[in-house]
């Protein structure tokens, strides 16, 4: 059974930076395909970052920049590093593993105040 836990969400200043983890389990980790998700309130649900087996990334143009995905393949983790944060990056982050299987993390709220 794949399980994706995140981590490292939390209260931040404007222009603080924070690192989000991922850890994935009951999976082959190494080539699989990463995500980061968010969701801010009354919003939908929006890709912001994709790791592609560590071969590619590709990164949502509105955090292009402050935000960069990562990963380490000893420890089974993704990680989305999070600098210059703005109020409007508020948001339950999510992770997700979009290939050879689907499957999502239960999130992890980053709020950015002001």
């Amino acid at each position: 059974q794949v399980q994706l836990v995140e981590s490292g969400g939390g209260l931040v200043q404007a222009g603080e930076s924070l690192r989000l983890s991922c850890v994935a389990s009951g999976m082959i980790f190494s080539t699989s395909v990463m995500g980061w998700y968010r969701q801010a309130p009354g919003k939908q649900r929006e890709w912001v970052a994709t790791d592609n087996g560590g071969r590619t990334t590709n990164i949502l143009n509105a955090v292009k920049g402050r935000f960069t995905i990562s990963r380490d393949n000893a420890k089974n983790t993704v990680f989305l590093q999070m600098n210059s944060l703005k109020p409007e990056d508020t948001a339950v982050y999510y992770c997700n593993v979009a290939w050879p299987v689907v499957a999502w993390g239960k999130g992890t709220l980053v709020t950015v105040s002001s």
